[in-house]
Order: structure tokens, then C-alpha cells, then sequence
């Protein structure tokens, strides 16, 4: 596997919404804050050389949450990287609240969403968020509202693009009745393609699907897990694998691997150049039972 100093490059790109482009290997910042996603990180340095370094190798989509600390993993993009390198999108989600580790709770009233909208560009110190992604719909609240509110922002040139997480493809084609949406987030990777409905969907409408958790929460990158052996004749780590699967499922794919530490987001963005044939695609979707399909 040959590397160079910008390996993401090697997974080629994806445009959102028509004028949006961006590297289709980003990065996720959810493991930049503490236990439960819930407080400051352990090593706060670490995490901002984190984001330095995923720039630096080639990294330009960046994906965070208001809900995410709270308030910890805007404010630390906004030390590690602004003023931001022009290309650099930071993608941003609001919905979610927070009532200690581990705990969420979805609130899409629309004056919620225009306030936390409001926080965003000001924790990111950004004019206008380029994708701001509905973390979950609400449904308490009708959609119209949900959604309505988040077109009003658009519309005041306060976000650029909306994105959803976590919807059926039935949700998704409600939503588009009510303002354009550029991209979808829900949980996939190899050991779970629940998901994959919608991202056929996607793929048909040329919609970025963002997956979460896109290594099974680190199970796919145990040395002793379904790809070690593989990984192993590969010569690259099971992580790469895994992310490697994914960029070659679809060209919408826009995997956003998280990590806490330089080293293992070295290994992981290396996985955008180990070139996997279809033989080695079937091989890799045989080696591990999905969770949809048990």
C-alpha cells in the first residue's frame, strides 16, 4: 500500500448539494470529549493535535454536534483549526440534548433549533454552517416544524446545506417535500448494514451518507476480531479494512472514522489508499455476519 503525505486524497471526493466538495474520508468528533460523550476530553492537547493532523493528512470534512460534550467538540475545532484552511467543511448537528452520559433526548422545536444553530456559529466562529444536520427527528414536533425552521435558517444564509441522522427512507422522502437535503447519517458498517435501504436510496439520488460508528464501535479493529487474518494478507490493519469496505460500497459513502489520538488516526486515514478489488469486497462482506441479517 503506498502512502504519501495527504493519503485521503487516494479516496477521491463527494459534492453535497451540488457545490459542496469534499474528501469522501472525514473525520468524526465524538471521541473528542470524555466518557459517555460527556465532559472535556482526557488530554485536551491531544485532541487539538488530532484535528491539526487530520488536516494536515488531507482531511476537509469534519463532523461534530452541538450535543457532543455538550459544547466541547465546536469549541475545541474552533482552537485547533480557525481560521480554518480554506476547503474545510465543518459539518455540525443540533436536536439532541443532554442529561448526562450517555443520555439523549431529542427536542426539534423549531425555536430550539434556531438557538443551538445560533450557539454553533459561535463556538465554530463561523458566518454560515455548511452542513447542519437534524441529530434526530423529533416526534413530538411535526416534521414541518422541524424542518421549516431549519429552511428559515437557510434561508437567512445562516447555513448553507441540511443533512438528517438516523431516518428511513421513508422520513428522507418526507423531508425533501419541505426543503432539499444534501445528506443522511445513520449507524453502518460491516458488522451492521441495517441501514442499507437507505443507503441505496442515497446512492440512486446522489445523497452523502454519513455512516456512524463505521468500525462497529472498535470491534472490527480488534487484532483478534473477523478481519485480522485478512488484514493480515492486506498488510494493513483491520481498521483499514474496514474503512476501505465502506469507501468502496458507494461512491456516496463519506465515512468519518473518530479517534483521540494521533496514531490511531494516522492508521485510520490510511485506509483511503489500500485498493480493494470485488473479489476482496465479497471476501470482506462474507467474513462478517451482519447484525441485520441474525
Amino acid at each position: 500500500m503506498a502512502t504519501s503525505s495527504r493519503p485521503v486524497h487516494a479516496a477521491g471526493t463527494f459534492t453535497l448539494g451540488g457545490d459542496l466538495t469534499v474528501n469522501r474520508l472525514g473525520f468524526g468528533t465524538m471521541q473528542l470529549t470524555g466518557p459517555g460523550v460527556w465532559g472535556d476530553p482526557r488530554d485536551p492537547d491531544e485532541a487539538v493535535r488530532v484535528l491539526r493532523r487530520a488536516v494536515e493528512l488531507g482531511v476537509n470534512f469534519i463532523d461534530t454536534a452541538d450535543s457532543y460534550g455538550p459544547a466541547v467538540a465546536e469549541p475545541l475545532i474552533k482552537k485547533a483549526l480557525h481560521p480554518y484552511p480554506e476547503g474545510v467543511v465543518i459539518a455540525t448537528k443540533a436536536g439532541l440534548t443532554r442529561q448526562g452520559p450517555d443520555e439523549w433526548l431529542a427536542v426539534g422545536r423549531p425555536e430550539y433549533l434556531r438557538q443551538q444553530a445560533e450557539m454553533s456559529l459561535r463556538n465554530l466562529g463561523v458566518e454560515r454552517i455548511d452542513l447542519f444536520q437534524l441529530h434526530r427527528i423529533d416526534p413530538r414536533v411535526p416534521l414541518e416544524e422541524q424542518i421549516g425552521g431549519l429552511k428559515l435558517l437557510q434561508e437567512q444564509g445562516k447555513i448553507r446545506h441540511i443533512g438528517l441522522s438516523e431516518v428511513s427512507v421513508a422520513e428522507v422522502e418526507a423531508v425533501s417535500k419541505i426543503a432539499p437535503i444534501v445528506s443522511v447519517q445513520n449507524l453502518f458498517n460491516l458488522a451492521d448494514r441495517s441501514a442499507e435501504p437507505l443507503l441505496d436510496h442515497a446512492t440512486r439520488n446522489g445523497i452523502g451518507f454519513i455512516p456512524w460508528f463505521p468500525l462497529a464501535t472498535g470491534a472490527l479493529a480488534r487484532g483478534d476480531g473477523p478481519l485480522a487474518a485478512l488484514a493480515e494478507q492486506h498488510q494493513a490493519s483491520p481498521t483499514q479494512l474496514a474503512l476501505a469496505w465502506l469507501l468502496k460500497r458507494s461512491p456516496v459513502m463519506l465515512p468519518i472514522p473518530g479517534t483521540s489520538t494521533v496514531a490511531h488516526l494516522e492508521d485510520n486515514l490510511r485506509a483511503a489508499e489500500l485498493e480493494l478489488g470485488e473479489s476482496d469486497v465479497e471476501t470482506l462482506t462474507r467474513a462478517v455476519q451482519p447484525q441485520s441479517d441474525n
